[in-house]
């Protein structure tokens, strides 16, 4: 079978790659013995079969292998399937383990010899220095800045809480190994790594139940008390040490988290009012717990004595005010206001969440109202502490509370709400018609509609009618903004601040949001009259189309009366969403990143026109990305660095999902250096980052190799007859709709059959299957055909020139640069070996050959064109690191993606007789599930 693979860069021999090579078989042989005892030699053995052949038919080096593969996989039992898939599974969670412990291992090697990296806040603040940015330039910029991950759901990455907690043990004990010496404790260690795996062979990877928008908030809220409570802290107090001009000073929370899970209804049906309300209740439980266990733990160590030492009469009076009357703590004032806050937290607790706390030294009573509360009896603490030369009891525990306190208050992350623009519509033109104020509002024109919504927005009266009936429709939505009102009651502004519109296409869009907010009380006032929003109504622009009229549909916006007072009086700021997804899988992966650069510029110069003329908002984009190069993924640094002039400033918002939340936040030092990039990322691109534009003529060969790219993508996707049926047979597309992965349904409502299989087809499992069956062709598609075109004939006079060209934009331009580095990634990542094998469930074999044939001739002509414009014919040739971690890792993903193709063959072609076998029909859906978590995991970024 032909492997038609690029070779990756040559890994250097080095010593230093040792201790990871040492983790990976240790884990590796960890987990072989446990799989022996606790399935049989046999199965060990069938493990490692199927291992060394994967890894013979990966390295050519056994023509025979794949039909050897073949016939051993199809001779499996179902049983056997699975549990082989749960062996290489489970590997690649280990060697992830090992991977970024070894990335930490690296990291403090390099801060021990004084080497700072790119990405590091110590780097990014030399870069600063050596450019002459002053510290108090620095600290300006963090005062009005806004940095947010948002974490969204993905189908995959759902994983058991079980499963975290061991891995998170095995995280800690391969750490742990570093910095012992004895032999009896390296035995000893190397027992309760044994433990744990055995634990995490006999624990569910998955979940049997259909995975519901609950389990998905568990999800997100599991990476908190390990990595986002404590680790956000950690990232200010380097800041506010590194920064001399902030001595004394204190940064205001700037870095903050984001979610959009039990927000976002946009398709699906099992998001609404009670999933908003249930995962704020939670997100604010995890809050407070934590800090309950904090004041707790302060309680222990601030063992004060009051006749050994002064306080500041504030501090008394908190301890007076405390109901801890018990005797022996008479004397320790600290202990006793801790006591008291304890109490008055329990009660928040209860009063938010309806949950108790742990442990009551005394009756929960007086519920702090609101974060400031707690925030000034601990900063009481604080003062008291130093007051009387105390201060190295602040910085451990006291310091880190105090800020997660500012930063994550009584809500833990803002809650994003998400509606797609017809979904609007419908519930507006409802309303209108029982009101009897217009009865065909949706067969209105543009003009029209914004008319009348101007009109019913400059009025105080509500719309619905007491008594009428509405659909449950209708009744869904307001009930949702109803909850978002009670929730700003409830649990503070910053529980949620934006309301983003999907598939936003005219004024009229975000004018039936604000006239649905105001319906439910979230705008008061009438518009033109000192009107305030709740909520920052942000438009989301996802297709290329929408992208381009981006620019013209704000300025429309703003020019509307009254709307720019209302975002002045309601915080001036103006959120917009960039859909890097829905835009790729319209246009393809360079004519996305184009299209979104030039939006973004022309948004730049229209709200710094706005802001000139009348002091307009401060615009904040927000970068809808996903873990694939295909959906916006790739290294954040890079990509924020990458980003047009002027378009960052300090304020940046962007998603976070998949297997990348995982990759990046599991580990809590991993979690740090990522959140820290954020922020190295956004300073370098603010005050950085050259002002002006690209040069001209780098811009008209972008819009022309766009162009080139976007015939060639939109050619094979959706022009190539047949394409589409191809896309549901070669890919777990099918598997993924199927088996009900995920809360949210693969596909839109309405969506049809034939190529608009692909157009309503979500962008999340578009990019996804095609990263399940290692083609990733969303991450490259177009690109070579495009460079082709736009070079011409190799014997034409203009060939040369422009090649040469497009060699300067790579060196010169980050832009240019960056995207072809995803793409040098992501074609790393790329196996048509693999991709072969997904071919043979194609019922149509002559399609099948016909359709892998063009995408073979794309890959080809973009792994030329890439080697041309960069000079480097080898994938990864600058970016060894990863190309030794897929050296590591990939030869143990492989049989997963042999076992998957195994197992769908099955079960596409299982008799309808036998469908109706649970049990049948259970173990290979969950073979085929388990199989793709195992491969998310492995490659890190598919999703």
């Amino acid at each position: 079978m032909p492997r038609a693979k690029t070779p990756l860069a040559p890994a250097p021999a080095a010593d230093k790659e040792q201790p990871l090579r040492q983790d990976i078989r240790l884990l590796g042989r960890l987990l072989g013995e446990v799989i022996r005892d606790q399935e049989g030699r046999e199965a060990f053995e069938l493990v490692e079969r199927i291992r060394q052949l994967s890894v013979a038919w990966k390295r050519g080096q056994d023509a025979a292998a794949g039909k050897q593969i073949d016939k051993l996989l199809k001779g499996l039992s179902s049983e056997q399937a699975v549990m082989v898939i749960r062996a290489f599974s489970y590997f690649s969670h280990l060697a992830n383990i090992a991977e970024d412990r070894h990335h930490v291992r690296r990291r403090e090697h390099h801060e021990r010899e004084g080497h700072v990296q790119a990405g590091s806040l110590a780097f990014s603040l030399e870069q600063l220095h050596q450019a002459g940015v002053r510290p108090t330039e620095v600290a300006r910029l963090l005062e009005r800045a806004h940095i947010a991950p948002v974490l969204t759901a993905h189908p995959t990455e759902v994983q058991r809480k079980s499963i975290l907690d061991a891995e998170r043990a095995v995280a800690e004990l391969i750490a742990q190994r570093d910095g012992l010496t004895l032999e009896r404790d390296l035995r000893r260690n190397e027992e309760a790594l044994r433990a744990r795996i055995t634990q995490l062979w006999q624990t569910r990877m998955l979940r049997y139940s259909k995975l519901t928008v609950a389990d998905e908030i568990e999800n997100a809220l599991s990476y908190y008390p390990a990595t986002f409570l404590r680790e956000i802290p950690r990232v200010y107090a380097e800041l506010e040490e590194a920064l001399p001009a902030l001595r004394g000073a204190e940064l205001p929370a700037f870095l903050r988290m984001g979610h959009w899970i039990g927000g976002d209804r946009d398709g699906n049906p099992n998001v609404g009012a009670a999933t908003l309300r249930h995962a704020l209740q939670r997100q604010a439980e995890v809050a407070l717990r934590h800090y309950l266990r904090e004041l707790h733990q302060l309680g222990a160590e601030l063992s004060i004595s009051a006749r050994l030492t002064s306080i500041t009469p504030e501090m008394q009076a908190l301890a007076e005010r405390s109901p801890d009357q018990n005797a022996h703590r008479m004397d320790e004032p600290y202990r006793r206001a801790l006591t008291g806050m304890y109490s008055r937290l329990a009660a928040t607790l209860h009063a938010l969440t309806g949950t108790e706390a742990l442990r009551h030294a005394v009756a929960p009573q007086d519920p702090y109202p609101h974060p400031d509360a707690l925030l000034a009896d601990l900063r009481t603490i604080e003062a008291s502490l130093r007051f009387h030369h105390a201060q190295a009891l602040i910085s451990q525990r006291l310091a880190p509370l105090i800020r997660a306190v500012q930063v994550f208050g009584f809500h833990l992350a803002t809650l994003d709400l998400r509606q797609s623009s017809d979904q609007h519509e419908a519930v507006v033109s409802e309303l209108l018609a029982v009101a009897r104020v217009e009865l065909n509002y949706s067969e209105l024109d543009e003009t029209a509609k914004r008319s009348l919504l101007l009109r019913l927005l400059q009025e105080v009266r509500p719309l619905r009618v007491m008594g009428a009936t509405y659909s449950d429709h209708t009744q869904g939505e307001m009930a949702v903004f109803e909850a978002a009102r009670e929730a700003l009651d409830r649990f503070g502004r910053e529980a949620i601040r934006h309301y983003i519109i999907s598939h936003t296409e005219s004024v009229s869009d975000l004018l039936e949001v604000l006239l649905l907010a105001k319906e439910a009380g979230l705008v008061v006032g009438s518009l033109g009259q000192g009107a305030r929003s709740a909520l920052i109504v942000s438009p989301l622009f996802e297709t290329i189309g929408d992208l381009r009229e981006a620019p013209a549909i704000m300025a429309a916006f703003y020019a509307l009366p009254g709307v720019a007072d209302l975002v002045r009086d309601s915080g001036n700021e103006q959120d917009i969403m960039l859909g890097y997804s829905d835009s790729n899988k319209d246009g393809g992966v360079f004519t996305s990143n184009w299209e979104l650069y030039r939006a973004e510029i022309a948004l730049v110069a229209l709200f710094d026109e706005l802001k000139s003329r009348d002091g307009g908002p401060t615009l904040r984009l927000f970068h809808g990305r996903g873990g694939t190069v295909g959906r916006g993924g790739g290294p954040s640094y890079q990509a924020i660095l990458a980003q047009p002039p002027g378009t960052v400033n300090g304020q940046i918002r962007l998603t976070e999902q998949g297997e990348v939340i995982a990759s990046k936040y599991a580990n809590p030092d991993i979690g740090r250096r990522n959140l820290e990039t954020l922020v190295a990322a956004t300073l370098e691109a603010s005050l950085l980052h050259p002002t002006q534009e690209a040069p001209k003529v780098f811009l008209e060969a972008a819009q022309d190799l766009s162009d080139a790219c976007y015939a060639a993508y939109r050619n094979l996707v959706y022009d190539t007859p047949g394409f589409a049926d191809y896309f549901f047979a070669a890919t777990p597309i099918r598997e993924i709709a199927e088996l009900n992965i995920g809360s949210r349904p693969a596909k839109r409502p309405g969506s049809a059959g034939g190529p608009k299989a692909i157009e309503g087809l979500r962008a999340i499992p578009w990019g996804f299957s095609w990263g399940q069956s290692r083609v990733a062709l969303p991450g490259w598609c177009g690109f070579g055909s495009g460079v082709r075109h736009f070079l011409g004939d190799e014997a034409s006079p203009g060939h040369g020139k422009r090649l040469a060209q497009l060699r300067r934009m790579h060196k010169q331009w980050p832009f240019f640069r960056t995207l072809l580095s995803n793409l040098d990634m992501v074609l790393a990542k790329t196996d048509l070996g693999l991709a072969a094998r997904y071919v043979e469930l194609v019922e149509d074999k002559k399609l099948g050959r016909r359709i892998f044939a063009a995408i073979r001739a794309e890959y080809e002509a973009t792994e030329l064109a890439l080697t041309l414009i960069t000079g480097h014919r080898h994938r990864l040739a600058t970016n060894t690191a990863l190309a030794r971690s897929i050296a590591h890792r990939f030869p143990y993903i492989e049989p997963l993606n042999h076992l998957q193709v195994e197992l769908m063959r099955r079960y596409r072609s299982l008799p309808a007789q036998e469908r109706q076998d649970p049990n049948k029909l259970e173990r290979l859906q969950r073979g085929i599930h388990l199989s793709i978590n195992g491969i998310a995991a492995g490659l890190r970024n598919t999703g």
